[in-house]
């Protein structure tokens, strides 16, 4: 038996948004490797192994797919949204690059998902309509200095940004330092977005001017667009739509 390795995004969390071929990629693996909370997604079935593990464990759990899959295991691993996006797809070509030279030669793929910044903008209007940026708020993996920079020049280049991991348990007031930067950058009347658990029975969206956001908006499983200073609100009966028109003139 020939192993593979796929790594899969499942989409923002409705199962009618995975991919069928993710869904195919699921129907023939023999195992399932992935944070628990994205395992937990993936229903049982006979001659399925299921191998959750714990959060920042990518490389770990990398290696763990890749050693599988040379014995001849038909592996995916699977993430949220889109394997490619702050996800488990870099975390294997990390693996992978530090690895044994076998590793290299393993049928490697890598099946898109939809994002949550995609899913939570489709749910708004269309605040991505014009050139945006996605930043990771994390500083798990890169220092507050940098996250700051960039920032600020996202800000400069009038971009549109859509952030993920805004505020977590373990740094509850780094959102607030960005708030802070985006308020300085770009005044108050910028409008911002918070989707939380988008495409879940939780869902809630919320669109407020920067002057009158709170930290305690946002949380892991809230997606933040802030738009650029071209993004328009269209107010109506329901819920408003948020829109960046495609014209920068």
């Amino acid at each position: 038996m020939s192993g593979w390795v796929a790594v899969a995004g499942l989409g923002p969390g409705s199962a009618a948004l995975v991919t069928p071929e993710v869904s195919a990629a699921l129907t023939e693996a023999t195992d399932v490797v992935g944070y628990a909370p994205y395992v937990a997604r993936v229903p049982e079935r006979p001659g399925l192994m299921l191998h959750a593990s714990d959060n920042r464990e990518e490389l770990a759990r990398a290696a763990h797919a890749l050693a599988l899959a040379t014995d001849g295991r038909r592996v995916v691993i699977v993430s949220s949204g889109d394997p490619g996006v702050f996800a488990m797809a870099a975390a294997l070509f990390e693996a992978i690059e530090t690895g044994p030279a076998t590793w290299r030669d393993l049928d490697i793929r890598i099946l898109p998902g939809v994002t949550a910044m995609l899913a939570a903008a489709a749910r708004a209007g269309a605040p991505l309509g014009h050139d945006f940026c996605a930043i990771n708020l994390s500083d798990n993996l890169k220092p507050w200095a940098l996250i700051e920079r960039r920032l600020r020049l996202a800000a400069e280049a009038d971009f549109a940004m859509a952030f993920y991991n805004p505020r977590s348990r373990a740094r509850p007031d780094g959102f607030a330092r960005v708030l802070g930067v985006l308020r300085e950058a770009c005044g108050p009347d910028r409008l911002l977005l918070f989707a939380r658990a988008i495409s879940c029975p939780d869902e809630r969206l919320s669109i407020v001017r920067l002057g009158d956001a709170a930290p305690e908006m946002a949380d892991m499983r809230t997606i933040v667009i802030v738009g650029s200073s071209a993004t328009r609100l269209i107010e109506r009966r329901g819920t408003p739509i948020l829109y960046t028109p495609r014209s920068s003139a």
